[in-house]
This record gives structure tokens, sequence and C-alpha cells, in this order.
């Protein structure tokens, strides 16, 4: 199920670009104005649920910090659970974690040893804003898997198509973006 063109355009409408943060020469893609449109955000979240409804799923999980507003809300209309990936340092209890590139250095995401063991070979889908180059995605997908769980999709609200993330995610999980910036 993807995007009717209606959809599509209420959606992409409710996107700010703001050009040239954090950096000259990018377009950032802004959600906030995405989640303080009601009509916008219905429309993604309905779009989600229709989406995933028959996916038999498990968990949710969501990326730090936009993916838990995406996820969570997910996971309630699913009636499932939902788990948060953190960055480094921000859970409480035992982790796994994951190291990633970036532009300039490393960083890295955990989750709870124990975030899917209410069910076994829990079927889970990823959830986070955008993505881009890929690595904080393939890092969390990875840590999924490694818990015991299965990474079933990962879906974004944007992919950037041109940065070769998705292609690169696709190596561990189906993608799903539902608007794609070339």
């Amino acid at each position: 199920m993807t995007l009717s063109n209606t959809e599509r355009k209420i959606i992409e409408g409710s996107i700010r670009n703001i050009k040239d943060f954090p950096k000259e020469g990018i377009i950032f893609k802004d959600i906030t104005t995405l989640l303080n449109n009601k009509e916008a955000y219905g429309v993604l979240m309905n779009h989600l649920y229709q989406r995933y409804k028959e996916y038999n799923l498990d968990y949710i999980a969501g990326i730090d910090a936009r993916g838990f507003i995406f996820g969570a809300s997910l996971a309630q209309m699913l009636g499932l659970g939902f788990v948060p990936i953190r960055k480094k340092g921000k859970l409480p209890y035992t982790t796994y974690s994951e190291k990633y590139a970036l532009e300039y250095g490393i960083d890295e995401i955990e989750v709870h040893i124990d975030a899917f063991s209410g069910v076994q070979n829990a079927r889970v889908l990823m959830i986070d804003d955008l993505i881009a180059t890929g690595g904080t995605a393939n890092a969390a997908a990875t840590l999924i898997n490694q818990t015991g769980a299965k990474c079933i999709e990962s879906c974004f609200i944007i992919g950037l198509t041109f940065l070769k993330g998705i292609k690169t995610l696709e190596e561990k999980t189906p993608v799903y973006s539902l608007i794609e910036v070339n």
C-alpha cells in the first residue's frame, strides 16, 4: 500500500523546507509543521495504520528521537508494544549497542537486551522520520536482529534517495519511504 496522490500532497505540503540548515547547501526537511497540522498528521497516521495492520507485527521500534513520535502513535493504534532505540547512555538497563559512522566521527545507539522478550522471534517494524546516509537506521536494524527479533520492514516518512542510505539498508530489511526526495 502506497500513498494516494491526495495523501501525498497533504503530507508533502505540510513539510517545511529550510535552506542552508544546519549548514550551507543543505535543504532541511522540517517535520514540525507536519506534526502541528492535525489534518496532515491524521492522514499520515491513518495511512501507516492501513499499511501495517495486516503485517502481523509484534512491536514497533522507533529511532531516537523523531521515530518515537510516529512509532509510539502507530504502536498504540495497532495495539502493539513500542520499543525506543536510543542514543548511548540514555537507557537505564543492560543494553546492546551498535556504533555507526557519521560525516566526522562515530556515534552509538542502544536497545535494552530484553526489549522484545515478550514474544519469541518477534516481528518488528522500525520507524523514523527520515533516512539519509542510513548509518543510524542500519545500526538500529542490526540491534533489532541482535536481540533475536526480526526487523520485518523499516519505514521512513522521508527518504533522501540521492544519499544511498535506502539502498544500503535494503541489504538488511525492506524499506518503505512515504515521500522520496531525489
